[in-house]
C-alpha cells in the first residue's frame, strides 16, 4: 500500500475559490476514479493558502494507471484549469505506511469501490 499526498500552494485569497470548484465539480470527477480518497484538508495555522489532499493505493501501479485514467477523462481535462488558475505551488509524496499501519489501510482499500 501507498498514499500519495499533494500539496497545493494557492495564490493569496484563493482557498475558498479553490475548494468551492473542487467541492462542486473535481470532486465528482475524482472520486470514483482514484477511489480512495484518505484526506483533504486546508491549512488554519502555519503557511496559509495551502490545499493537502491524500489518496491510498494498492502499489504505484494501481497510482499510475488511476492518474492516467483521470488524465484521458474529458470532464477531468476541462476542469483542471479552474483550479490550474489559482495554484501557485505543486508537490507530491508517495508515503509508504510503517509496516504496523498496513492493515489498517488494507482494510480501507478491500472496502473501497473499484
Amino acid at each position: 500500500m501507498i498514499v500519495e499526498e499533494r500539496i497545493y500552494t494557492l495564490k493569496a485569497a484563493k482557498t475558498g475559490e479553490y475548494l468551492k470548484n473542487y467541492e462542486q465539480e473535481g470532486l465528482a470527477i475524482q472520486r470514483p476514479v482514484l477511489g480512495n480518497l484518505v484526506g483533504y484538508y486546508s491549512s488554519e495555522i502555519g503557511p496559509l493558502n495551502v490545499i493537502v489532499h491524500m489518496w491510498a493505493y494498492e502499489d504505484f501501479a494501481d497510482r499510475t494507471r488511476r492518474r492516467a485514467q483521470l488524465s484521458a477523462d474529458p470532464r477531468w481535462q476541462a476542469f483542471v484549469p479552474k483550479i490550474q488558475a489559482v495554484i501557485e505551488h505543486q508537490e507530491n509524496r508517495i508515503l509508504v505506511p510503517a509496516p504496523f499501519f498496513e492493515p489498517m489501510l488494507r482494510a480501507m482499500l478491500a472496502a473501497a469501490p473499484r
